[in-house]
């Protein structure tokens, strides 16, 4: 495979080269070009409910179809596996009051404290409706890992469902997800869910390979309109809580109402960018599945770089500490940290104003905080590279960053 082709990046996509929003910045998004041309010829070119004869019903049913079909390409799955919906948030809550119905008082399900609170909250809540018990998955504060050994000491004959994260939004921690899963079959019968916002958009994600029940993300992650997909595994059948006249066919059966027609034609736009990013990472790709895993391999390969650039100047800050893994191995470009004498908030205030856009508090990871003992203290500050990012932006975060430290 060729070294990631930044240049190219840039090239067909001018509004990355501007420089004036990287890491978490929203102005990102500018990669997605392709996803607003799909959404606008969609709008334009007359959409219209689904199952009709006449045109743009025809069209938009092909639209979707394509959308289910991109997706599965993506993360190695099938598109009648693939169920789209407003945001993993709202996706998993529709999972947990199914899956839920077949709860009864004494089971147990399995939660962690390091993930996003939308992959706690809907199995707590629903745990609560039904007299389950929950049991934490902990982690240790200083690795920002959790272990497989106290995952299998938490399994038992009445584990119902164990819901885990790809990689932490907090800490950037990849987590063993095809080991634990395994472990999950060995053990019990219990469902996995997993949770792959933080994931999708920096590594290959390979459903064949994991061996979970149930998959999460979102596209506005990847340069996509704000949905969520979800992924359910072949075979399963939860009755999900739905109008009657509604289909019932696989994953489907979780795209509720009339979904947005519209936001599906920018996913599968923005899966042709990541496909036509994989056709300049490895010109002998040779269908979109290939294409795909290419670009995935190369953004992940180049956002190690950039990682290891950012690592090495946080580590010359006074004052700065990192939490979560200390390098870029299992880890995704996510870092937080906090720097002695700041307010997290202050920190992205101070960036803000030098045009670097950082976010600080919890990022929803509630959990993960209150384990960390930073609740009370205005929570961390984070970055986030991708493959947009240089390396001269990162330069321009370590001297914004040593400038505040110094004037503490």
């Amino acid at each position: 495979m060729s070294e990631f082709p930044i240049d190219a990046v840039r090239a067909r996509f001018p509004a990355l080269a501007r420089g004036a929003a990287f890491f978490d910045a929203p102005g990102g998004t500018q990669a997605c070009d392709a996803a607003i041309a799909v959404m606008k010829r969609h709008l334009t070119q007359g959409t219209a409910n689904a199952g009709g004869p006449f045109a743009t019903s025809v069209e938009t049913d092909q639209v979707s179809a394509d959308a289910h079909a991109a997706m599965a390409d993506l993360l190695g799955a099938r598109r009648d596996e693939i169920a789209f919906g407003p945001n993993m948030t709202s996706l998993t809550f529709a999972v947990s009051r199914a899956l839920a119905r077949e709860w009864h008082a004494g089971d147990e399900l399995v939660v962690t404290r390091l993930d996003h609170d939308a992959n706690v909250a809907p199995w707590r809540q629903a745990a609560e409706d039904r007299g389950v018990t929950v049991r934490w998955l902990d982690f240790d504060p200083v690795s920002g890992r959790w272990a497989l050994d106290d995952l299998a000491a938490l399994l038992g004959p009445r584990t119902r469902l164990v819901a885990l994260g790809m990689a932490s939004n907090a800490l950037g921690t990849l987590n063993p997800i095809a080991e634990a899963c395994a472990l999950v079959r060995e053990r019990s019968t219990a469902l996995t869910y997993i949770d792959a916002v933080q994931s999708v958009p920096h590594i290959v994600t390979d459903l064949s390979a994991l061996g979970c029940d149930f998959l999460a993300c979102s596209p506005y992650k990847f340069f996509g309109p704000h949905q969520g997909v979800l992924w359910m595994r072949s075979g399963l059948a939860p009755r999900a809580y739905k109008v009657r006249p509604a289909g019932n066919d696989a994953a489907h059966r979780f795209e509720t109402g009339t979904p947005s027609f519209e936001g599906q034609a920018g996913v599968l736009g923005t899966v042709g960018y990541l496909e036509w990013l994989g056709a300049q990472a490895d010109p002998a790709a040779n269908c979109r599945r290939a294409r795909l895993v290419a670009a995935m391999e190369a953004i992940a390969a180049y956002e190690r770089h950039l990682g290891d650039h950012l690592l090495a100047g946080l580590a010359t800050i006074p004052g700065l500490r990192l939490w979560g893994p200390p390098t870029m191995d299992g880890r995704v470009p996510t870092f937080s940290f906090t720097l002695d004498g700041h307010d997290a908030h202050a920190i992205a205030q101070h960036l803000a104003d030098r045009g670097i856009f950082a976010w600080a508090g919890h990022f929803y990871a509630v959990e993960a905080i209150d384990r960390l003992g930073l609740t009370d203290t205005g929570g961390l500050l984070r970055v986030g590279l991708c493959h947009y990012s240089t390396t001269g932006e990162v330069d321009r975060l370590i001297a914004a960053l040593r400038d505040l430290a110094a004037a503490r």
